[in-house]
């Protein structure tokens, strides 16, 4: 069988890598063609275009790039038509994606599966109407997915599993590092619990949210140490610049080994393996902290935040940010964002998930909650096993 895939960034890429080796697990033959990225390549195929070359953020970006978005989507489309895939599969995405599903339907009788619903139940629900009339079969990672489309707008959806869940379990099961290991490895202090700090993995969002972190961290006392996870994408000297910016005076903390705030890199999962607590910005981090069980505070600063906040009361269509109270649909961990977002607040909450304290254990109890919601299923096996099915059934 021959499959299209299109991804427009890095996530998508990983997600869409995975499916590709399942669905050579289920089908020897398959062909690929894809918009994607290197780990797609990695798997064999035909690369069209880089996500790098779709991948425009922001209202301003896109409007500059506009020629280059509808030269690219008019490519793809000629690009399917004579290619003539037994399927085309969308991964997320969806300003690109629902257009190209948009031509598929209409111009073609190749079926269209979309794998990762795009999060209209956040923002853009009436993308309903696109996806029900343009897409053939939907494959969601999010339990709570299922309800929205099923049962508020009577769409038939297929909850495949969690990555994220996937790739903790697997990391748990085959790692063994002792925390002393650990601590030695990278020049930590053993005999001091760790507190994790997760700023997030773009620049903007590091900026933002880093200086906070670092002023909480050091208005604690010394019986904790405080590990930064950098982000792969990121060098040392833009964290060295954040942390000495004219936020933050120059005595205040230092990235480098040795200081009281420590850097690690290339190793967000094994510091979780090993943390007491974390401070998270919002993203898969908060689910994947639940998962390796650390108590969090999610953090997350926004500009002109009393809009922010009346934005998200009256015009986004969800009640929470993070992935983990989304799924449990209740505030296991506290959301401290838009108005809500300070020093003293995050300390405050900070020290509440600390050990001993009742917070801690009424949050590692709704992160249970959160793992039997998302189940023990492989996303990409059950997804591929399902269009496998499905192909060969029309």
């Amino acid at each position: 069988m021959r499959y299209y895939l299109i991804v427009g960034e890095a996530s998508g890429d990983l997600h869409a890598s995975r499916l590709m080796h399942a669905l050579k697990e289920e089908d020897p033959e398959a062909e690929f063609r894809f918009f994607g990225g290197d780990l797609m390549a990695a798997e064999g195929g035909t690369r069209v275009r880089h996500y790098k070359d779709l991948a425009y953020m922001g209202f301003i970006p896109v409007l500059l790039h506009l020629r280059t978005i509808f030269r690219n989507m008019a490519f793809c489309k000629q690009d399917i038509v004579a290619w003539s895939p037994d399927v085309v599969i969308l991964v997320d995405y969806p300003g690109f994606n629902l257009g190209i599903a948009k031509f598929v339907h209409a111009k073609t009788d190749i079926p269209v599966y979309y794998y990762i619903s795009p999060k209209i139940w956040a923002w853009k629900e009436w993308r309903i109407k696109s996806i029900k009339r343009n897409v053939d079969e939907m494959f969601s990672i999010l339990p709570f997915e299922v309800p929205f489309y099923e049962q508020k707008h009577h769409f038939p959806i297929h909850y495949v599993g969690n990555p994220t869940a996937e790739e903790v379990r697997t990391f748990l099961a085959g790692y063994h590092e002792t925390k002393d290991a650990f601590c030695q490895r990278n020049n930590l202090d053993p005999s001091k619990p760790i507190i994790a700090l997760l700023a997030g993995s773009r620049k903007q969002e590091i900026k933002d949210n880093l200086p906070a972190m670092i002023r909480v961290a050091r208005s604690m006392n010394g019986n904790y140490q405080y590990v930064l996870a950098c982000a792969p994408s990121i060098d040392d000297a833009f964290y060295e610049k954040v942390a000495f910016s004219p936020a933050l005076s120059r005595k205040d903390v230092s990235v480098n080994a040795g200081a009281d705030i420590h850097a690690v890199h290339d190793a967000t999962y094994p510091l979780l393996a090993h943390a007491t607590a974390a401070l998270v910005t919002s993203g898969t981090a908060t689910l994947e902290t639940a998962l390796f069980n650390v108590p969090q505070v999610v953090c997350y600063k926004t500009p002109v935040p009393k809009i922010i906040r009346w934005g998200f009361n009256h015009i986004i269509q969800c009640k929470y940010i993070s992935l983990v109270n989304l799924i449990a649909d209740e505030e296991v961990v506290p959301e401290l964002f838009a108005d809500r977002f300070s020093v003293d607040n995050i300390r405050k909450h900070l020290l509440a998930i600390l050990p001993g304290q009742a917070r801690r254990e009424k949050m590692l109890e709704g992160y249970r909650v959160v793992c039997d919601r998302l189940g023990t299923e492989s996303a990409p096996e059950n997804a591929a096993k399902i269009i496998c099915e499905k192909i060969h059934s029309v």
